[in-house]
């Protein structure tokens, strides 16, 4: 039996991938094999002994302690492009309110109630609320991933004449991505040309506060931003001045805190960007699925810290190895399993920046795989070794 922590409250249909024959689940357990969860914050947490993958119903991972885990030989799973579509539809939507002053003009058509005369008063004071159309401007498009690409070519629809940047491309996303959308050579380059720029990258050390000064200096006077990805990439102190200096017109995010929030041109939505029943299944259903291939077989895929990686399950004795990614690992393997006599079926092994991952199928562990963990286990740079299968 494998037992599983929810952290969050998670879509029935995701967690009916995982045969109750097999799985234990529960939101409250001491020693889990695998935990799901959403926006719980992990950070902080105490890592169980018995944990051996985290995984996440979406697609930032920040609230979970990935250096931790990775030392640890834990994988974390994480679910790109499950929610793309919800995302994108909201991103659309503050494309529009960005434009036609819509959330201000609602605002302000509330404060009539109980007037006389409502008709005439919205007829004199709708000019205040004036915007122009979208069709026929510029949209950059910052990271062309799963959202980034459903956002450019839904925007190529709608008439307008789309930019997208994005240095490290997927080969799956070019093939997906529209030919109508434009190539912007250099970040600078985008923000200089487009009237509006949507951010779709993730939040880590080299992103953190990419929107800053500098950028905010070249970019085209009187742009819309808008940032559906994470707030922390913004530079909240120079995104400040930018909108006073009339740099940005207005700012739309979906991650409101106390110093962005009371801004002005500014319309903070309360991070409803997967918040989806849709989406919500989706990331369910895709986050279980990893994670059963983790548990049961060994297979990774959609790991945020190590390397996709799977071999097809034909009965064999399984061993799975967590380890560094440094010379000699593989070797120090195989020479394990040869002091104990045992015959190699078939093996793989991948990398993932400073971490790797060696999957093993043996014939047989001859009643010796917890020796064979020991040992291995033993050696500086291996960090977990999981027997998937005995067989």
């Amino acid at each position: 039996m494998y037992n599983v922590l929810t952290l969050n409250s998670i879509s029935d249909v995701g967690l009916s991938k995982l045969n109750p024959k097999k799985y234990i689940i529960s939101d409250s357990m001491e020693n889990p094999d695998g935990i799901i969860l959403r926006s719980y914050e992990m950070n902080g947490m105490e890592l169980p002994e018995s944990l051996v993958a985290v995984a996440r119903a979406g697609a930032g991972t920040n609230n979970i302690p990935i250096d931790e885990c990775s030392k640890r030989g834990i994988v974390v799973f994480n679910t790109p492009g499950a929610n793309a579509n919800a995302v994108k539809e909201l991103v659309l939507t503050g494309i529009f309110l960005s434009s036609r002053k819509i959330v201000e003009g609602i605002e302000w058509a509330k404060e009539l109630k109980g007037k006389d005369n409502v008709d005439k008063l919205v007829e004199k004071g709708k000019k205040q609320f004036t915007g122009p159309e979208i069709m026929g401007k510029k949209l950059g498009v910052f990271g062309l991933g799963a959202i980034g690409v459903l956002v450019a070519n839904a925007a190529v629809n709608l008439g307008m004449e789309v930019y997208g940047y994005d240095p490290f491309l997927s080969v799956d996303a070019a093939w997906s991505l529209s030919s109508k959308v434009k190539r912007a050579g250099t970040k600078e380059e985008l923000v200089a040309e487009c009237d509006y720029i949507t951010i779709h990258v993730p939040l880590n050390d080299s992103t953190r506060g990419m929107y800053n000064k500098e950028l905010f200096d070249i970019t085209k006077k009187g742009a819309r931003l808008l940032n559906f990805a994470r707030g922390g990439l913004v530079n909240t102190a120079d995104l400040k001045e930018a909108i006073e200096n009339g740099t940005i017109t207005e700012y739309i995010t979906d991650f409101p805190d106390a110093d962005v929030i009371a801004l002005d041109n500014v319309i903070c939505i309360p991070h409803l960007g997967a918040s989806t029943p849709e989406s919500e299944e989706n990331c369910a259903e895709m986050v279980a699925m990893e994670l059963k291939q983790y548990l049961e077989y060994g297979n990774i895929k959609n790991s945020v810290n190590f390397p996709a990686c799977s071999i097809t399950y034909t009965g064999k004795a399984r061993m799975a190895v967590l380890h560094k990614n440094i010379s000699g690992m593989v070797g120090a393997i195989t020479n394990a399993v040869s002091e104990f006599g045992l015959n190699i079926d078939n093996m793989t092994n991948k990398s993932k920046g400073e971490w790797a991952y060696t999957l093993v199928d043996l014939d047989t562990f001859n009643g010796k795989c917890h020796e064979i963990a020991e040992k291995l286990e033993k050696i500086d740079g291996i960090c977990k070794v999981r027997i998937v299968k005995e067989a």
